[in-house]
C-alpha cells in the first residue's frame, strides 16, 4: 500500500487520523538518537573480526615481550649497546617506552575502537624505533633490517588494508634515506640492490598475507551464511509440523465448540441463557481466528497490512469502537518477528482503549519511514497516569519488552483525561533490512 488511505470503521466518525497522531519531527529525532546509542546488533562476521583481531593482536604483544628480552641482552653488553647507540641513559628511557606502551596496548587491545587505534600507533612506533636502531648499527647493512619484513607481516596481518601497510614499506627508503645523509655519500649499486630486494619481499609478504586474508574471510561468510540457512530451514519445517498438529487437532476442536453452540442456540429458548450460548460462540470464534493468524505467522503466509487492516475492522464492530487506520509509505517486509510485534502491540493498545480506557474512538498509523517503521495508536478515552501503572496489570510491561526482543522503542503518553497516545518504532537495521527499499 504504497499511498497514504485512511479507513473508518464506524459510522458517526468524522475526521480522519489526525496530524499529531504520528510521531512528531522531534519524537522521530529522539527515536533516531536512542537506536543510535544502542548501536547496531553485532552480526556473526563482524563478531568473528574482532575476535580474530584481538587474537593476532595478542599474538603481537608476546612477539614484542620476546623483542625485549632481547634488548636487555644488547643494553646489559656495553659492546652491543655502543654498536646500536643505545649505551646512554636514552637507550634506557626508550625500552622503558616500549615496555610501557606494549602493556598499554595489551590492556585496551579488546575495545572495539580504542584497542584497534592503539595497536596501529603501536607499531609504528616499534618502527620508529627499528629505523633509529637500523639506521645506527650500519643503514641498509644492518643486521636489524631483516626485522622490518616481519614488521610488514605484523601489519599486514592486522590490519589488511592497502593505506594501513604504507608505514612499514616507508622504512626502508627512510633508513637509505638516513644512511645517505649520516655518510654523505650516494647509495652504491650494491645498497640499491639491497633495497629492491627487501622492497620485492615486502610487496610478497604483503600480496601472501591479504589473500589468504581475503580467503579466510570468505570461508568464514559461507560458514556462516550456510549455518543460518540451516538454521532457518529447521525453524520453518518446525513451525510448519507445529502449524499441521495445531490445525488439525486445536482447530479441528474450535470448529466443532462453534457447530455445538449453534445447534444448541437454535433449541434454547430462554433468553439469559441463549444470550451466554452466544457470547460462548462469539468467544470461539474469536479463538479460531486468532489461530488461524497465528497459523498464517508460522507458514510465512501473513499480510500485515491486511491483518491490522481486519483487526481493525473487527474491534470497530465487536467493541462498537470507532476505529480508523492509516497508512503511509512505502510497505516493506519486516520478516516473522517485526510483524508479530506490530500486530500484537495493535491488538494490546485497541483492547486497552475498549476495556479501560472506555474510549469512542481510536486512530492508528503505520508509517513505513526512511529506517524504521512507526506505529502510533491514539485513543480519546479516560487516559491515566504512565508511571503509577495498578498492580496486576501488564499489557504496558508486555509491550515493552516484546519491542525490545527486536530492539524497538514504545513510549506512552496519557494523562487523566486525555486520552492515549502508545508509539511504537522499530529500525529497519533491527529486523536484519536494509535502509533502502
Amino acid at each position: 500500500m504504497g499511498q497514504p488511505g485512511t479507513l473508518g470503521y464506524a459510522a458517526g466518525v468524522e475526521s480522519p487520523l489526525e496530524p499529531n497522531t504520528s510521531l512528531s519531527a522531534d519524537r522521530r529525532a529522539a527515536v533516531r538518537a536512542f537506536f543510535e546509542a544502542r548501536g547496531p546488533t553485532a552480526d556473526p562476521n563482524s563478531r568473528w573480526a574482532h575476535e580474530k583481531f584481538v587474537t593476532r593482536a595478542r599474538a603481537l604483544f608476546y612477539t614484542r615481550l620476546a623483542f625485549l628480552t632481547l634488548g636487555l641482552g644488547v643494553l646489559a653488553v656495553p659492546a652491543w649497546s655502543r654498536t646500536f647507540q643505545t649505551d646512554g641513559p636514552w637507550g634506557f628511557l626508550i625500552y622503558l617506552a616500549m615496555l610501557s606502551y606494549s602493556i598499554a596496548n595489551f590492556v585496551v587491545v579488546e575495545h572495539p575502537v580504542v584497542g584497534r587505534a592503539a595497536t596501529f600507533v603501536t607499531l609504528c612506533l616499534d618502527l620508529l624505533v627499528l629505523v633509529y636502531l637500523s639506521a645506527a648499527s650500519g643503514g641498509l647493512h644492518s643486521p636489524l633490517l631483516a626485522t622490518e619484513l616481519l614488521f610488514t607481516t605484523l601489519f599486514a596481518i592486522l590490519f589488511p588494508k592497502p593505506l594501513a601497510i604504507v608505514p612499514p614499506l616507508l622504512t626502508l627508503p627512510v633508513v637509505a634515506k638516513i644512511d645517505q645523509i649520516l655518510g654523505n655519500r650516494e647509495v652504491a649499486l650494491y645498497e640499491l640492490l639491497i633495497l629492491l630486494w627487501y622492497s620485492a619481499m615486502n610487496f610478497i609478504v604483503v600480496y601472501v598475507v591479504v589473500y589468504l586474508n581475503e580467503r579466510e574471510e570468505g570461508a568464514h561468510r559461507e560458514v556462516v551464511q550456510l549455518h543460518q540457512d540451516l538454521r532457518e530451514l529447521a525453524v520453518i519445517e518446525e513451525r510448519n509440523r507445529l502449524a499441521r498438529e495445531i490445525h488439525d487437532g486445536l482447530g479441528a476442536s474450535l470448529s466443532s465448540l462453534i457447530i455445538q453452540t449453534e445447534y444448541i442456540e437454535q433449541l434454547c429458548h430462554e433468553p439469559e441463557l441463549k444470550k451466554e450460548i452466544h457470547e460462548l460462540k462469539g468467544a470461539a470464534e474469536e479463538s479460531i481466528d486468532e489461530l488461524r493468524r497465528s497459523l498464517q505467522m508460522m507458514r510465512k503466509d501473513f499480510d500485515l497490512l491486511h491483518s491490522l487492516d481486519e483487526y481493525c475492522r473487527l474491534c470497530s464492530e465487536r467493541y462498537k469502537l470507532a476505529v480508523h487506520f492509516e497508512t503511509e509509505g512505502s510497505e516493506r517486509a519486516l520478516g516473522g518477528e517485526g510483524q508479530l510485534t506490530l500486530f500484537r502491540i495493535l491488538q494490546e493498545s485497541l483492547t486497552n482503549a475498549a476495556k479501560h480506557a472506555e474510549a469512542k474512538s481510536v486512530q492508528v498509523k503505520l508509517t513505513f519511514d526512511d529506517d524504521a517503521v512507526l506505529m502510533a495508536v491514539r485513543d480519546d478515552g479516560k487516559g491515566f497516569d504512565p508511571s503509577t501503572t495498578p498492580k496486576g496489570h501488564y499489557g504496558l510491561l508486555n509491550m515493552r519488552e516484546r519491542a525490545g526482543k527486536i530492539m524497538g522503542r514504545v513510549d506512552v503518553e496519557s494523562a487523566p483525561g486525555k486520552g492515549t497516545l502508545v508509539a511504537l518504532a522499530i529500525p529497519y537495521s533491527n529486523l536484519g533490512l536494509a535502509q533502502s527499499a
